[in-house]
């Protein structure tokens, strides 16, 4: 079992930027591709961005292209998600995840084993 803690959210004016933290525990964490999903209110969970388990592959949903960076520190268990340039409508609880295996990382929700709980970003206009 992999517990997963996600940190950083808050709320922030347009156009700022927050860096979210995911720390991970229980399991090899090298062993796991990573990934950040939202969810809106009223909306269904979706994609953020991906990195496979060495950090080599990152993945991004078009909308985040260009501002967000996910990133890893494998001797820190930890998964980061750097947003710039924030939307209001980037609003949402971002949660992280878990895909096991040294593989290529899912970006569909269906592939992930583990989730932690979310933290709230709320951008202002």
């Amino acid at each position: 079992q992999v517990q997963l803690v996600a940190s950083g959210g808050g709320l922030v004016q347009a156009g700022g930027s927050l860096r979210l933290s995911c720390a991970a525990s229980g399991r090899t964490f090298s062993n796991y591709g990573m990934g950040w999903f939202r969810q809106a209110p009223g909306k269904e969970r979706e994609f953020v961005a991906a990195i496979n388990w060495s950090g080599g592959n990152t993945y991004y949903a078009d909308s985040v292209k260009g501002r967000f960076t996910i990133s890893r520190d494998n001797a820190k268990n930890t998964v980061w998600l750097q947003m710039n340039s924030l939307k209001p409508e980037d609003t949402a609880v971002y949660s992280c995840a878990a895909d096991y295996g040294r593989k290529p990382v899912a970006t569909i929700r269906e592939g992930y084993d583990y989730w932690g709980q979310g933290t709230q970003v709320t951008v202002s206009s």
